[in-house]
């Protein structure tokens, strides 16, 4: 069953002036004119709730000090409770509203005040004003942890992605040593002895034929040495042809983060493919670290080259909102030192002095095929 169409943002803010209005309407019969226009001005205001809350809020208390019309102030309480994250603001509305719909207006003389009809007039603004600020509140929390489950579904699949090329990468150097190890070894001994054969024999049709097979036996050895040299050096992802990342889409990534970042690539010329590739998914993977343990810091991002080493930081500030604790495997950056390693390189992660952390990739900056005499 399809779920029914959502009404955008505009139709929403019009439904609620009108709905407002005719409030207004409802309410002001005997009213001053110039009640009613103020009534009517708050209510148009709404149209900003979203954008200005709090001073809306503060438009809409005069309504609930002369006026019976009630839709607008509540309103703006629920607009000002569901988007504020301090909860002692929300709570001086509350008081603020409570007073003004309370209190009557203009004050009557001291000796007809009535006590117990006051207490009566306060708890009964009290419950009207908790009703929309507690919706407030509780969209606010869905809204956070709709976010926040979002993350979490995206950093899982980065994680069973980074898992499953690291099983692949492994898998692919247990190739590589069982080709070098077995293979390359029972060749190597064949085109020595194809060498032997070939000065030691006199027969013209002998010496060709071990002339033939230890060229051959070369060429072969040549080709596992370079497919050798292609598994130890792959990544492990399951579509190597495809399209990958490269240092050109740092700016990219950055700006779509979703967070507070700076950007600053300060590189004399263009690293190895592989190189970038692991630059980028680094960075990748530590903004993602930021928004989901370190909610409204702002991060820095910088790579520049020091020497012949590649360095790649990434620094966040302290968060500035309240974090869920939510369960990690911390898959992720295993992955990235598993391929910073395949590289040569180092990843390195600590605390920083002002409660942010720091992150540091070290990558040759042109890294070079492992031997081909070399078993690790």
């Amino acid at each position: 069953m399809a779920a029914p169409p959502r009404l955008s943002p505009r139709a929403q803010d019009a439904l609620v002036v009108a709905v407002a209005l005719l409030d207004t309407w409802i309410s002001s019969d005997g009213d001053h004119p110039l009640i009613i226009a103020g009534t009517v001005a708050a209510s148009l205001a709404l149209l900003l709730r979203r954008r200005l809350p709090g001073t809306v809020l503060l438009i809409t208390l005069v309504p609930a000090l002369t006026s019976y019309a009630v839709v607008v102030s509540l309103t703006a309480l629920y607009t000002f409770a569901s988007l504020s994250r301090s909860r002692a603001r929300v709570l001086a509305a509350a008081v603020a509203f409570t007073a003004c719909y309370s209190v009557p207006w203009p004050l009557p003389p001291l000796h007809e005040f009535d006590g117990v009809r006051a207490a009566i007039d306060v708890a009964y603004s009290l419950a009207l004003a908790a009703a929309p600020i507690f919706l407030g509140q509780l969209v606010q929390a869905r809204r956070d942890l709709s976010l926040r489950l979002a993350e979490i579904t995206e950093a899982r699949e980065q994680e069973r992605l980074l898992t499953a090329q690291s099983v692949l990468a492994k898998e692919r150097a247990r190739l590589a040593r069982e080709m070098h190890d077995v293979v390359s070894h029972q060749v190597s001994l064949i085109a020595v002895r194809a060498g032997a054969l070939q000065v030691s024999v006199d027969d013209p049709a002998a010496k060709e034929a071990a002339t033939t097979i230890r060229r051959l036996s070369v060429r072969t050895l040549d080709e596992l040495r370079h497919m050798v040299g292609v598994l130890r050096a792959g990544d492990g992802r399951p579509a190597d042809l495809t399209p990958q990342p490269t240092l050109a889409g740092l700016e990219q990534l950055v700006a779509h983060s979703g967070i507070e970042a700076e950007l600053a690539v300060d590189l004399p010329g263009d690293p190895p493919p592989p190189v970038q590739r692991a630059v980028y998914r680094t960075v990748q993977e530590a903004l993602t670290n930021v928004r989901k343990h370190a909610p409204g810091a702002r991060a820095t991002v910088r790579v520049r080259r020091e020497g012949d080493t590649l360095l790649t930081t990434v620094t966040n500030t302290a968060a500035t909102r309240a974090t869920l604790a939510l369960p990690s495997a911390r898959h992720g950056l295993i992955g990235l030192r598993q391929r910073a390693e395949l590289l040569g390189g180092t990843l390195t992660t600590a605390p920083a002095p002002d409660g942010g952390h720091h992150l540091e990739l070290r990558l040759p900056a042109s890294p070079h095929d492992p031997p081909s005499g070399s078993t690790s």
